[in-house]
């Protein structure tokens, strides 16, 4: 689908502003991959090859026995016994190797034509949000070959826990976000246009809804309701929308009285064409500046409820989370560092591409 020749001009504004279409290139590589997190951060195998059948262990529950043990328990994977299972084809005598074979194979550096008739594919990082690390040494234990920045306080891959804490934290900016700002927009549009006295009571809504304590009322509600992903996108979103109307008010009630918008109303045009298909692009410059304030806000928000442990559930992979770990840890400055970069590296990527965004809007900005 081409696009129009106004959106054409917007497009090449923004690519020639580069600073700001490079952070979108980094951070859509960055988020893309994130998305596909249980691929490069698992305690599960891609893709095992079991006597010439292949499972998906990421995907699908298999029990220790379908490769050959005893149990009827999802198999653990990383333990040398079951690698063995995998690698030999469901040999019996693995339960009876010497625990020095089995560390061999576990390292796969034994080599042995009875040991060679299945294979495991890992991802790049053996290792879950959740899942424990098993190395000696009192948590949080420093970075090395193993874990890249080290573990957390409860001997968590710290790499892998920024993985999926990046992710979670980028789909609940998008979500709360475009919620969000679609209520915004259309509360403050339908406050400019019509004015008077829906704009009047509008208004003393908007004031006495800002003026409550969200975070008390967060609070209140994980305890009553407990704490879950969706119950905090929701909140979220019934305390954010206002940070839209005011703008889109003000560009609204500017714009009600000029020309083009008598001349439709005039030729009979409906209100809600003339909102939103004349109108809204107009005061798109100023909806899209506070965007920025919207992400960043609410990438705050996250963390700082999680920082302050009336965020998401103890179990989610965090920022705030492994902020507050860093707090608590002072002797593992890598915590600290690492919590510090991912929000400033993330913030500013967000900040420079909205930059660019609203100078593509912006009629009056031009690039040489």
């Amino acid at each position: 689908m081409a696009l129009s020749p106004l959106n054409q001009r917007r497009w090449s504004n923004f690519k020639r502003n580069r600073r700001a279409f490079w952070s979108l290139i980094i951070f859509s590589v960055v988020f893309v991959l994130s998305l596909f997190a249980e691929f490069l951060a698992n305690d599960r195998p891609i893709l095992i090859n079991y006597r010439g059948e292949f499972y998906t262990p990421i995907f699908n529950f298999y029990p220790e026995t379908t490769f050959g043990g005893d149990f009827k328990t999802e198999a653990v994977y990383t333990d040398p016994v079951v690698e063995c299972l995998i690698a030999s084809g469901g040999v019996e005598d693995c339960f009876d190797i010497p625990e020095e074979m089995l560390e061999q194979i576990d390292a796969g550096t034994f080599a042995h034509a009875e040991f060679d008739k299945g294979w495991t594919l890992w991802p790049l990082i053996p290792y879950s949000y959740d899942t424990p690390v098993d190395r000696p040494g009192a948590a949080p234990l420093p970075p090395d070959s193993q874990n890249w920045l080290g573990t957390d306080d409860r001997k968590r891959d710290v790499v892998a826990r920024v993985i999926y804490g990046f992710r979670l934290s980028i789909v609940f900016t998008l979500v709360v976000t475009t919620a969000a700002s679609l209520i915004g927009v259309a509360a403050g549009a339908v406050q400019g246009y019509f004015g008077g006295w829906v704009d009047l009571i509008f208004q003393r809504v908007i004031e006495i809804w800002g003026a409550t304590p969200s975070l008390y009322i967060i609070i209140i509600m994980f305890a009553i309701l407990g704490r879950s992903f969706w119950l905090l996108v929701l909140l979220t979103v019934l305390f954010s929308w206002t940070s839209l109307v005011g703008v889109v008010r003000a560009e609204f009630l500017r714009a009600r009285n000029l020309e083009y918008v008598r001349a439709a109303k005039a030729l009979g045009v409906s209100n809600r064409v003339i909102m939103f298909r004349h109108m809204l692009p107009n005061a798109m410059v100023a909806t899209v500046t506070m965007l920025p304030f919207i992400v960043t806000g609410t990438i705050s928000t996250l963390a700082g409820l999680d920082f302050l442990g009336f965020g998401l559930p103890s179990s989610a992979p965090s920022l705030g989370e492994l902020t507050l770990q860093a707090k608590q840890n002072l002797q593992a400055p890598w915590l600290a560092f690492t919590a510090f970069f991912t929000f400033a590296i993330m913030l500013s990527l967000l900040v420079f591409i909205f930059e660019g965004v609203r100078d593509a809007f912006d009629p009056r900005k031009t690039f040489s």
